[in-house]
């Protein structure tokens, strides 16, 4: 072991430490609901889980899980070309694809695997990639691993990103990728104007849905949905592992011609194991329940109204979106994590995020409304902001 090379990890951790940055890792000892036991804290009400619809911890869905490993065992042991891809595999995709009206999905283990592995193949040399300022670091990743131009445009600027359009004209192809709902702010990315850009300077579109699917739209159809733009995207990308079960896994969306691509060339599909197949089934059993039970999205909805509502009474200034992330600025990081810390000291949990996740000076709480969650739950947690935002003078 380099010691040399040890103390200046050390080193890193000190600082971070003195600066009040450090983050601590939560540990739960029950399954993700509305309410959760937290070792050393007791029973805490979540309002950080990206659990939208509260079918992390649904029988149905577990129920699913459950045959799926019994039947299929516990590992896939390969990669999908090989030997790694079972029946759950093609149902789940077959799923996805019919309730986001594409004509094909694919699987991922990840939806970071999933856009670092196609963002590369759509767009490559001779190409070029315009992407919003605030898309997520999977977005950021992919976009890196790409032999094309990167053009970054202000974040839902439309005149800005056709400015990027025009100098980019003479690129083979472009690529326009986009966040559908941006993670740390709660907004929309302007998906009319970015569509109608892109056909007045001939560029597809990327969206990348993880926190619209299951969430935005009058059935939870995602962020085109919401727009009535279904089947007006080039490429969706989204995850598994928030609304749709919440245990892992993401996936891609699009034509059949975008889905054999990422098959035969996306090397994360190629060169990692397959989606556990338990995984492939509750998130397959999570759609069917979503689709059979659109009120839950309108529960969700109604519970974000309410925090939002009711954090403005406390003069909180939460931003408005109308997503289910509720973001409320507090500036610096370690004011952020000390406020969390704070209300979990009362029972809610809320993480405060900072740099480098979000920009110096605009650190933040981000309350995330569940549809699991009962109005007691939620009348606790603003009593709980009240008085410790009275307390820290928020």
């Amino acid at each position: 072991m380099n010691p040399r090379f040890q103390q200046r990890l050390g080193e890193r951790l000190a600082e971070m430490k003195a600066q009040g940055t450090l983050k601590t890792l939560r540990t739960l000892t029950s399954p993700m609901d509305a309410r959760v036991v937290m070792a050393g804290h007791g029973e805490v009400i979540v309002l950080s889980s990206n659990n939208y619809l509260g079918l992390a911890n649904h029988p149905e869905v577990i129920a699913a899980g459950k045959e799926a490993l019994d039947r299929y065992g516990a590992g896939t042991a390969s990669v999908r070309f090989i030997c790694g891809t079972f029946a759950p595999h093609l149902e789940l995709e077959q799923a996805l694809a019919s309730f986001l009206g594409t004509e094909a999905a694919l699987s991922y283990v990840s939806c970071w695997n999933a856009n670092t592995g196609v963002i590369p193949l759509l767009a490559g040399e001779g190409d070029a990639l315009i992407s919003d300022e605030l898309n997520h670091a999977s977005i950021v990743d992919g976009t890196r691993l790409s032999r094309a131009q990167r053009l970054v445009y202000r974040h839902a600027d439309l005149k800005d990103l056709e400015e990027k359009l025009v100098a980019s004209r003479d690129a083979a192809g472009r690529l326009i990728v986009t966040d559908g709902v941006f993670s740390m702010e709660g907004d929309l990315a302007p998906l009319p104007g970015i569509v109608e850009l892109a056909r007045k300077h001939d560029a597809a579109v990327l969206v990348d849905d993880s926190h619209g699917t299951g969430v935005m739209g009058a059935t939870g159809r995602g962020t085109l949905e919401h727009y009535g733009l279904a089947s007006e995207v080039d490429v969706i990308t989204g995850t598994l592992g928030k609304a749709l079960g919440g245990a892992a896994g993401g996936f891609v969306a699009g034509s059949r011609a975008v889905v054999e691509l990422a098959t035969q060339s996306s090397r994360p599909q190629i060169f990692s194991n397959a989606l556990p197949v338990t995984i492939a089934a509750s998130a397959r059993r999570a759609i069917r329940v979503l689709a059979g039970h659109p009120e839950l999205v309108a529960r969700l909805h109604e519970n974000a109204r309410f925090l939002r509502e009711g954090l403005r009474r406390l003069g909180m200034n939460p931003l408005e979106a109308p997503s289910a992330i509720i973001p409320i600025l507090v500036g610096q990081t370690s004011f952020a994590i000390r406020m969390s810390a704070r209300l979990l000291e009362r029972g809610i949990f809320v993480t405060g995020f900072g740099y480098p996740v979000v920009p110096e000076g605009k650190a933040r709480l981000r309350v995330q409304a569940s549809a699991a969650l009962g109005r007691g739950e939620m009348e606790r947690a603003l009593e709980a902001f009240h008085r410790v935002g009275a307390e820290a003078e928020l």
